[in-house]
Protein backbone atom coordinates (compact mmCIF):
# COMPACT_ATOMS: atom_id res chain seq x y z
CA UNK A 1 0.00 0.00 0.00
CA UNK A 2 0.88 3.68 -0.28
CA UNK A 3 0.92 5.00 2.90
CA UNK A 4 1.27 8.86 2.97
CA UNK A 5 2.08 10.90 6.38
CA UNK A 6 0.74 14.46 6.51
CA UNK A 7 1.70 17.33 9.16
CA UNK A 8 -0.64 19.55 8.46
CA UNK A 9 -0.62 23.56 7.62
CA UNK A 10 -0.51 25.59 11.07
CA UNK A 11 -3.45 28.22 9.89
CA UNK A 12 -6.01 27.31 12.16
CA UNK A 13 -4.21 27.19 15.78
CA UNK A 14 -6.71 27.39 18.46
CA UNK A 15 -5.87 30.32 20.35
CA UNK A 16 -4.03 30.43 23.10
CA UNK A 17 -3.37 34.16 24.50
CA UNK A 18 0.97 33.43 24.96
CA UNK A 19 2.65 35.76 22.94
CA UNK A 20 2.92 35.38 19.00
CA UNK A 21 6.75 35.34 19.49
CA UNK A 22 6.51 31.94 21.43
CA UNK A 23 4.59 30.23 17.95
CA UNK A 24 5.55 32.09 14.97
CA UNK A 25 9.17 33.36 15.17
CA UNK A 26 11.24 30.27 16.58
CA UNK A 27 11.59 28.80 13.80
CA UNK A 28 10.65 24.72 12.24
CA UNK A 29 11.19 21.45 13.58
CA UNK A 30 11.11 18.10 11.55
CA UNK A 31 7.49 16.43 12.74
CA UNK A 32 9.85 13.35 14.92
CA UNK A 33 6.74 11.21 15.52
CA UNK A 34 5.50 10.89 12.17
CA UNK A 35 8.78 9.87 10.82
CA UNK A 36 9.51 7.26 13.10
CA UNK A 37 6.44 5.94 11.80
CA UNK A 38 7.28 5.92 8.43
CA UNK A 39 11.41 4.76 9.62
CA UNK A 40 9.69 1.77 11.17
CA UNK A 41 7.24 1.26 8.04
CA UNK A 42 10.13 1.27 5.55
CA UNK A 43 12.28 -0.97 7.33
CA UNK A 44 9.76 -3.60 8.35
CA UNK A 45 7.55 -3.53 5.54
CA UNK A 46 7.01 -3.43 1.86
CA UNK A 47 4.50 -0.28 2.02
CA UNK A 48 5.61 3.00 -0.29
CA UNK A 49 5.80 5.28 2.26
CA UNK A 50 6.07 9.35 1.74
CA UNK A 51 6.34 12.47 4.15
CA UNK A 52 3.77 15.85 3.50
CA UNK A 53 5.15 18.66 5.77
CA UNK A 54 3.07 21.12 5.12
CA UNK A 55 4.29 23.58 7.36
CA UNK A 56 7.95 23.80 6.71
CA UNK A 57 7.27 23.73 2.78
CA UNK A 58 4.30 26.65 3.80
CA UNK A 59 1.70 24.34 1.76
CA UNK A 60 -2.03 26.51 1.15
CA UNK A 61 -4.01 24.02 1.18
CA UNK A 62 -4.69 24.21 -2.54
CA UNK A 63 -0.51 23.22 -3.24
CA UNK A 64 -1.74 20.38 -0.14
CA UNK A 65 -4.35 19.08 -2.20
CA UNK A 66 -2.34 18.83 -4.94
CA UNK A 67 0.72 17.04 -3.13
CA UNK A 68 -1.90 14.34 -1.95
CA UNK A 69 -3.27 14.23 -5.15
CA UNK A 70 0.48 13.23 -6.76
CA UNK A 71 0.74 11.03 -4.43
CA UNK A 72 -2.36 8.79 -4.52
CA UNK A 73 -2.09 7.12 -1.17
CA UNK A 74 -4.30 4.37 0.07
CA UNK A 75 -3.44 5.18 3.79
CA UNK A 76 -3.09 8.68 4.95
CA UNK A 77 -1.70 9.29 8.68
CA UNK A 78 -1.58 12.30 10.89
CA UNK A 79 -1.03 13.08 14.12
CA UNK A 80 -3.30 14.68 16.33
CA UNK A 81 -2.78 17.36 18.82
CA UNK A 82 -5.59 19.42 20.54
CA UNK A 83 -3.99 22.49 19.31
CA UNK A 84 -4.00 21.77 15.46
CA UNK A 85 -6.63 19.59 15.63
CA UNK A 86 -9.10 22.40 13.54
CA UNK A 87 -5.90 22.14 10.72
CA UNK A 88 -6.04 18.27 11.27
CA UNK A 89 -9.97 18.36 10.52
CA UNK A 90 -9.64 20.37 7.11
CA UNK A 91 -6.83 17.56 6.02
CA UNK A 92 -9.05 14.70 6.66
CA UNK A 93 -11.65 17.01 4.71
CA UNK A 94 -9.34 17.23 1.64
CA UNK A 95 -8.76 13.86 1.54
CA UNK A 96 -11.64 12.19 1.91
CA UNK A 97 -12.25 15.03 -0.90
CA UNK A 98 -10.01 13.86 -2.93
CA UNK A 99 -11.07 10.63 -2.55
CA UNK A 100 -13.54 8.41 0.06
CA UNK A 101 -11.46 5.64 -0.58
CA UNK A 102 -8.31 6.61 1.61
CA UNK A 103 -8.01 5.50 5.14
CA UNK A 104 -7.60 8.12 7.34
CA UNK A 105 -5.64 7.10 10.77
CA UNK A 106 -4.75 9.32 13.58
CA UNK A 107 -2.72 8.86 16.76
CA UNK A 108 -0.48 11.92 18.89
CA UNK A 109 -2.15 12.75 22.31
CA UNK A 110 -5.27 14.73 21.49
CA UNK A 111 -6.29 10.84 19.43
CA UNK A 112 -4.90 8.69 22.51
CA UNK A 113 -6.89 10.75 25.57
CA UNK A 114 -10.03 11.19 23.75
CA UNK A 115 -10.09 8.58 21.15
CA UNK A 116 -13.89 7.82 20.97
CA UNK A 117 -14.07 11.57 20.28
CA UNK A 118 -11.92 11.81 17.60
CA UNK A 119 -13.50 8.47 15.96
CA UNK A 120 -16.35 10.60 15.93
CA UNK A 121 -15.40 12.73 13.77
CA UNK A 122 -15.96 12.75 10.12
CA UNK A 123 -13.77 10.83 8.11
CA UNK A 124 -11.50 9.06 10.72
CA UNK A 125 -11.69 5.33 10.32
CA UNK A 126 -8.56 4.52 12.96
CA UNK A 127 -6.74 5.67 15.86
CA UNK A 128 -3.55 4.33 17.07
CA UNK A 129 -2.98 4.24 20.74
CA UNK A 130 0.32 5.26 22.30
CA UNK A 131 3.75 4.83 20.58
CA UNK A 132 2.55 4.16 17.20
CA UNK A 133 5.43 2.28 15.52
CA UNK A 134 4.30 -1.54 15.86
CA UNK A 135 0.53 -0.93 16.36
CA UNK A 136 0.20 1.25 12.64
CA UNK A 137 2.41 -1.37 11.16
CA UNK A 138 -0.03 -4.29 12.68
CA UNK A 139 -3.08 -2.52 11.44
CA UNK A 140 -2.15 -1.53 8.15
CA UNK A 141 -1.58 -5.88 7.64
CA UNK A 142 -4.90 -6.10 9.15
CA UNK A 143 -6.95 -3.21 8.10
CA UNK A 144 -9.12 -5.00 5.76
CA UNK A 145 -10.02 -7.93 8.06
CA UNK A 146 -12.22 -6.39 10.48
CA UNK A 147 -12.19 -9.55 12.96
CA UNK A 148 -8.68 -9.92 13.32
CA UNK A 149 -8.70 -5.71 13.98
CA UNK A 150 -10.98 -6.83 17.20
CA UNK A 151 -7.77 -9.05 18.50
CA UNK A 152 -5.05 -6.07 18.35
CA UNK A 153 -4.09 -3.49 21.19
CA UNK A 154 -3.08 -0.18 20.80
CA UNK A 155 -5.98 0.79 18.01
CA UNK A 156 -9.71 2.42 18.07
CA UNK A 157 -11.96 1.36 15.37
CA UNK A 158 -15.32 1.53 14.50
CA UNK A 159 -17.04 -1.61 13.86
CA UNK A 160 -20.82 -0.45 12.65
CA UNK A 161 -22.28 1.42 15.06
CA UNK A 162 -20.29 0.50 17.95
CA UNK A 163 -16.42 2.55 18.91
CA UNK A 164 -14.35 -0.52 19.99
CA UNK A 165 -11.09 0.94 21.70
CA UNK A 166 -8.59 -1.91 22.74
CA UNK A 167 -6.14 -2.03 25.37
CA UNK A 168 -3.59 -0.32 25.26
CA UNK A 169 -0.16 -2.70 26.22
CA UNK A 170 2.95 -1.48 27.03
CA UNK A 171 5.39 0.94 25.13
CA UNK A 172 8.54 0.23 23.37
CA UNK A 173 10.99 -1.04 25.68
CA UNK A 174 14.46 -1.27 23.47
CA UNK A 175 14.22 1.98 21.61
CA UNK A 176 17.49 0.91 20.44
CA UNK A 177 15.02 -1.39 18.02
CA UNK A 178 12.85 1.27 16.77
CA UNK A 179 15.03 2.96 12.86
CA UNK A 180 15.62 6.06 12.90
CA UNK A 181 13.17 8.65 12.04
CA UNK A 182 12.95 8.87 8.45
CA UNK A 183 14.52 12.68 7.72
CA UNK A 184 15.47 12.02 4.34
CA UNK A 185 11.57 11.78 3.02
CA UNK A 186 11.48 15.45 4.06
CA UNK A 187 12.96 18.75 2.95
CA UNK A 188 15.58 18.64 6.08
CA UNK A 189 17.62 21.45 5.46
CA UNK A 190 14.49 23.76 5.62
CA UNK A 191 14.56 23.43 9.18
CA UNK A 192 15.38 26.25 11.20
CA UNK A 193 15.90 27.31 14.78
CA UNK A 194 15.36 31.24 15.79
CA UNK A 195 18.56 30.24 18.11
CA UNK A 196 20.74 28.93 15.30
CA UNK A 197 21.47 32.11 13.26
CA UNK A 198 21.16 29.81 9.48
CA UNK A 199 22.31 26.83 10.90
CA UNK A 200 20.12 23.51 9.06
CA UNK A 201 18.88 22.30 12.33
CA UNK A 202 17.29 19.00 12.75
CA UNK A 203 15.94 17.33 16.33
CA UNK A 204 15.95 13.68 17.76
CA UNK A 205 15.18 11.94 21.07
CA UNK A 206 17.74 10.03 23.05
CA UNK A 207 14.71 8.64 25.44
CA UNK A 208 11.07 8.31 25.84
CA UNK A 209 9.02 9.22 28.90
CA UNK A 210 9.60 11.24 32.29
CA UNK A 211 10.42 9.88 35.85
CA UNK A 212 8.90 13.54 37.20
CA UNK A 213 5.64 14.17 38.03
CA UNK A 214 5.09 17.99 37.71
CA UNK A 215 1.75 18.85 38.23
CA UNK A 216 1.14 20.92 34.77
CA UNK A 217 2.55 17.70 32.33
CA UNK A 218 0.54 14.92 31.25
CA UNK A 219 3.60 12.36 30.93
CA UNK A 220 2.62 11.44 34.61
CA UNK A 221 -1.40 10.45 33.46
CA UNK A 222 -0.21 9.22 30.14
CA UNK A 223 1.58 6.00 31.33
CA UNK A 224 5.23 7.04 29.46
CA UNK A 225 7.89 5.46 31.66
CA UNK A 226 11.42 6.22 30.90
CA UNK A 227 13.56 4.39 28.57
CA UNK A 228 16.47 5.23 26.95
CA UNK A 229 18.75 4.48 24.07
CA UNK A 230 22.50 3.23 24.28
CA UNK A 231 25.03 5.65 23.90
CA UNK A 232 25.90 3.77 20.45
CA UNK A 233 22.66 3.98 19.08
CA UNK A 234 22.05 7.78 19.86
CA UNK A 235 25.97 8.66 18.71
CA UNK A 236 25.36 6.63 15.32
CA UNK A 237 22.12 8.81 14.54
CA UNK A 238 23.70 11.91 15.63
CA UNK A 239 26.90 10.98 12.99
CA UNK A 240 24.17 9.99 10.38
CA UNK A 241 22.56 13.34 10.39
CA UNK A 242 25.94 15.08 10.33
CA UNK A 243 27.12 13.45 7.18
CA UNK A 244 23.33 14.31 6.06
CA UNK A 245 24.83 18.08 6.13
CA UNK A 246 23.20 19.19 9.63
CA UNK A 247 25.00 21.68 11.41
CA UNK A 248 23.02 21.65 15.25
CA UNK A 249 20.93 19.25 16.93
CA UNK A 250 18.19 19.86 19.25
CA UNK A 251 17.69 16.97 22.17
CA UNK A 252 14.20 16.99 22.97
CA UNK A 253 14.13 14.46 25.56
CA UNK A 254 12.26 15.53 28.70
CA UNK A 255 15.06 15.42 30.48
CA UNK A 256 18.75 14.44 28.66
CA UNK A 257 20.40 13.91 32.02
CA UNK A 258 18.21 11.66 34.07
CA UNK A 259 21.16 9.06 34.10
CA UNK A 260 24.60 10.60 34.43
CA UNK A 261 26.19 7.67 33.23
CA UNK A 262 24.80 7.32 30.35
CA UNK A 263 25.23 11.20 29.64
CA UNK A 264 28.97 10.89 30.12
CA UNK A 265 28.62 7.85 27.65
CA UNK A 266 27.17 9.41 25.23
CA UNK A 267 29.39 12.52 25.43
CA UNK A 268 32.56 9.79 25.19
CA UNK A 269 31.50 8.31 22.19
CA UNK A 270 31.44 11.89 20.80
CA UNK A 271 34.38 12.19 21.76
CA UNK A 272 36.11 9.47 20.46
CA UNK A 273 34.77 9.78 17.03
CA UNK A 274 35.57 13.39 16.69
CA UNK A 275 32.37 14.80 15.71
CA UNK A 276 32.07 18.34 15.42
CA UNK A 277 28.56 20.00 16.07
CA UNK A 278 26.50 22.14 18.27
CA UNK A 279 23.99 20.99 20.19
CA UNK A 280 21.13 21.20 22.43
CA UNK A 281 19.56 19.38 25.57
CA UNK A 282 16.84 19.93 27.92
CA UNK A 283 17.72 19.51 31.68
CA UNK A 284 16.93 19.47 35.29
CA UNK A 285 18.84 21.49 37.81
CA UNK A 286 18.88 18.91 40.22
CA UNK A 287 20.50 16.61 37.94
CA UNK A 288 23.79 18.27 36.73
CA UNK A 289 27.06 18.69 38.38
CA UNK A 290 30.65 20.04 37.40
CA UNK A 291 31.42 17.00 36.23
CA UNK A 292 28.52 16.56 33.43
CA UNK A 293 28.67 19.87 32.41
CA UNK A 294 32.56 19.88 32.02
CA UNK A 295 31.45 16.70 29.95
CA UNK A 296 28.90 18.11 27.82
CA UNK A 297 30.95 21.19 26.76
CA UNK A 298 34.12 19.26 25.80
CA UNK A 299 31.64 17.05 23.55
CA UNK A 300 30.44 20.27 22.14
CA UNK A 301 26.97 20.93 23.93
CA UNK A 302 26.03 24.82 23.32
CA UNK A 303 23.08 25.25 25.05
CA UNK A 304 20.75 24.23 28.02
CA UNK A 305 16.87 24.49 28.11
CA UNK A 306 16.39 24.65 31.62
CA UNK A 307 12.47 24.32 32.89
CA UNK A 308 12.79 26.65 35.90
CA UNK A 309 9.26 27.58 35.81
CA UNK A 310 9.18 29.85 38.88
CA UNK A 311 10.82 32.18 40.97
CA UNK A 312 9.09 31.82 44.45
CA UNK A 313 9.49 28.56 46.38
CA UNK A 314 5.90 28.51 46.60
CA UNK A 315 5.08 28.07 43.17
CA UNK A 316 7.96 25.40 42.69
CA UNK A 317 6.19 23.36 45.70
CA UNK A 318 2.64 24.05 43.94
CA UNK A 319 3.88 22.47 40.70
CA UNK A 320 5.68 19.56 42.37
CA UNK A 321 8.86 20.63 40.47
CA UNK A 322 10.88 18.92 42.99
CA UNK A 323 13.88 21.96 43.02
CA UNK A 324 14.73 24.71 45.15
CA UNK A 325 16.07 28.48 44.01
CA UNK A 326 19.26 28.30 45.01
CA UNK A 327 20.11 25.51 42.97
CA UNK A 328 18.97 26.97 39.90
CA UNK A 329 20.83 29.88 40.77
CA UNK A 330 24.25 27.59 41.59
CA UNK A 331 23.76 25.80 38.48
CA UNK A 332 22.81 28.68 36.07
CA UNK A 333 25.98 30.42 37.43
CA UNK A 334 28.38 26.85 36.98
CA UNK A 335 27.02 26.74 33.22
CA UNK A 336 27.89 29.90 32.26
CA UNK A 337 31.15 29.67 33.70
CA UNK A 338 31.77 26.47 31.71
CA UNK A 339 30.64 27.96 28.64
CA UNK A 340 27.64 26.68 27.89
CA UNK A 341 24.45 29.05 26.89
CA UNK A 342 21.12 28.90 28.85
CA UNK A 343 17.47 28.96 28.48
CA UNK A 344 15.65 29.19 31.06
CA UNK A 345 11.71 28.07 30.71
CA UNK A 346 8.97 29.96 33.73
CA UNK A 347 5.13 29.91 33.86
CA UNK A 348 3.19 32.01 35.27
CA UNK A 349 -0.50 32.01 35.85
CA UNK A 350 -0.33 28.60 38.73
CA UNK A 351 -2.36 28.29 41.32
CA UNK A 352 -1.94 30.83 44.33
CA UNK A 353 -0.14 32.77 42.42
CA UNK A 354 -0.38 36.57 43.14
CA UNK A 355 0.82 39.57 41.24
CA UNK A 356 3.68 39.60 44.08
CA UNK A 357 4.39 36.08 42.96
CA UNK A 358 4.62 36.87 39.56
CA UNK A 359 6.95 39.98 39.94
CA UNK A 360 9.66 38.49 42.06
CA UNK A 361 9.80 35.68 39.26
CA UNK A 362 10.67 38.27 36.52
CA UNK A 363 12.84 39.63 39.01
CA UNK A 364 14.64 35.91 39.20
CA UNK A 365 14.88 35.61 35.61
CA UNK A 366 16.39 38.84 35.31
CA UNK A 367 19.15 38.22 37.82
CA UNK A 368 19.72 34.83 36.86
CA UNK A 369 21.30 36.37 33.64
CA UNK A 370 20.21 33.16 31.38
CA UNK A 371 20.88 33.64 27.47
CA UNK A 372 17.04 33.30 26.80
CA UNK A 373 13.78 33.08 28.81
CA UNK A 374 10.57 31.86 27.29
CA UNK A 375 7.77 32.94 29.86
CA UNK A 376 4.07 31.37 29.48
CA UNK A 377 0.80 31.30 30.79
CA UNK A 378 -0.21 28.30 32.65
CA UNK A 379 -2.70 26.06 30.64
CA UNK A 380 -4.24 23.66 32.49
CA UNK A 381 -4.20 20.78 30.08
CA UNK A 382 -6.09 17.64 29.91
CA UNK A 383 -4.39 14.30 31.83
CA UNK A 384 -2.59 16.63 34.04
CA UNK A 385 -3.02 16.87 37.79
CA UNK A 386 -3.86 20.55 37.24
CA UNK A 387 -6.58 20.35 35.31
CA UNK A 388 -8.41 17.52 37.41
CA UNK A 389 -7.45 20.41 40.68
CA UNK A 390 -9.07 23.29 38.75
CA UNK A 391 -12.03 21.06 37.68
CA UNK A 392 -12.66 19.84 41.42
CA UNK A 393 -12.02 23.23 42.84
CA UNK A 394 -14.71 25.28 40.43
CA UNK A 395 -11.68 26.88 38.82
CA UNK A 396 -12.85 25.32 35.41
CA UNK A 397 -16.75 25.11 35.70
CA UNK A 398 -16.47 22.29 33.02
CA UNK A 399 -14.58 19.63 31.17
CA UNK A 400 -13.64 22.11 28.33
CA UNK A 401 -10.99 20.10 26.86
CA UNK A 402 -13.69 16.77 26.55
CA UNK A 403 -16.43 19.61 24.78
CA UNK A 404 -13.97 20.70 22.35
CA UNK A 405 -12.81 16.95 21.72
CA UNK A 406 -16.46 16.16 20.90
CA UNK A 407 -17.52 19.07 19.27
CA UNK A 408 -14.39 20.92 17.94
CA UNK A 409 -14.37 24.92 16.56
CA UNK A 410 -12.23 27.32 15.37
CA UNK A 411 -13.49 29.89 18.46
CA UNK A 412 -12.21 28.06 20.62
CA UNK A 413 -10.35 29.16 23.74
CA UNK A 414 -8.20 27.99 26.17
CA UNK A 415 -8.60 29.10 29.99
CA UNK A 416 -6.08 29.61 32.57
CA UNK A 417 -6.55 29.38 36.16
CA UNK A 418 -7.78 32.71 37.20
CA UNK A 419 -8.06 32.37 41.19
CA UNK A 420 -6.15 34.82 41.92
CA UNK A 421 -6.01 37.28 38.79
CA UNK A 422 -8.10 37.71 36.11
CA UNK A 423 -6.98 36.68 32.19
CA UNK A 424 -6.66 40.13 31.62
CA UNK A 425 -4.39 40.98 33.94
CA UNK A 426 -1.97 37.70 33.29
CA UNK A 427 -2.14 38.75 29.60
CA UNK A 428 -0.16 41.91 30.89
CA UNK A 429 2.48 40.40 33.04
CA UNK A 430 3.32 37.92 30.79
CA UNK A 431 3.93 41.06 27.94
CA UNK A 432 5.24 42.83 30.79
CA UNK A 433 7.88 40.18 31.28
CA UNK A 434 9.27 39.94 27.82
CA UNK A 435 9.79 43.31 27.50
CA UNK A 436 11.45 43.61 30.90
CA UNK A 437 13.64 40.29 29.50
CA UNK A 438 14.47 41.05 25.63
CA UNK A 439 14.03 44.70 25.77
CA UNK A 440 17.39 45.17 28.17
CA UNK A 441 20.41 47.32 26.66
CA UNK A 442 22.69 44.63 27.01
CA UNK A 443 20.97 42.00 25.97
CA UNK A 444 19.55 43.97 22.51
CA UNK A 445 23.79 44.68 21.97
CA UNK A 446 24.74 40.85 22.91
CA UNK A 447 21.91 39.90 19.77
CA UNK A 448 23.00 41.87 17.39
CA UNK A 449 26.68 41.35 17.71
CA UNK A 450 25.90 37.65 17.19
CA UNK A 451 23.79 37.98 14.06
CA UNK A 452 25.66 35.67 11.67
CA UNK A 453 23.72 36.97 7.95
CA UNK A 454 21.36 39.05 6.45
CA UNK A 455 18.47 36.33 7.13
CA UNK A 456 19.36 36.08 10.92
CA UNK A 457 18.44 39.59 11.28
CA UNK A 458 15.52 39.35 9.47
CA UNK A 459 13.98 36.82 11.97
CA UNK A 460 15.43 38.18 15.17
CA UNK A 461 14.37 41.57 13.97
CA UNK A 462 10.66 40.16 13.30
CA UNK A 463 10.87 38.39 16.83
CA UNK A 464 11.72 42.17 18.39
CA UNK A 465 9.31 44.16 16.53
CA UNK A 466 6.59 41.50 17.98
CA UNK A 467 7.87 42.50 21.26
CA UNK A 468 8.00 45.91 21.08
CA UNK A 469 4.41 46.16 20.06
CA UNK A 470 3.26 43.72 22.69
CA UNK A 471 0.22 45.88 25.01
Amino acid sequence: MKVLFINPPNQNEIISCNPEIIKKERGYDPPLGILYLAGYLEKNSNHQVSVIDAQVEKLSYSQLTQRIEESSPDVVGITAMTFTLIDVIKVIELVKKIDSRIKIILGGPHAHIYPKETLDIPGVDFVVLGEGEKPLLELLENIENPEELKNMKNIAFKDGDQIIVSECQDYNQNLDELPFPAMHLTPYKKYWSILSGDKVITTMFTSRGCPYRCTFCDRPNMGKLFRARSSKNVVDEIEERLKMGIEEIFIYDDTFTVNKQRVIDICDEIIKRNLKFSWDIRARVDTVNQEILEKLKQAGCARIHYGVESGTEKILKVLNKGIHLDQVKEVFSLTKKIGISTFAYFIIGCPTETKEDILQTIKFAKKLDTDFVQITLLTPFPATKIYNDALEQGIIKEDYWLEFAKNPRPDFKTKYWTEELSNQELFKFINYAYKQFYLRPNFILKTLKEITSFNDFVRKAKAGFKIISMK
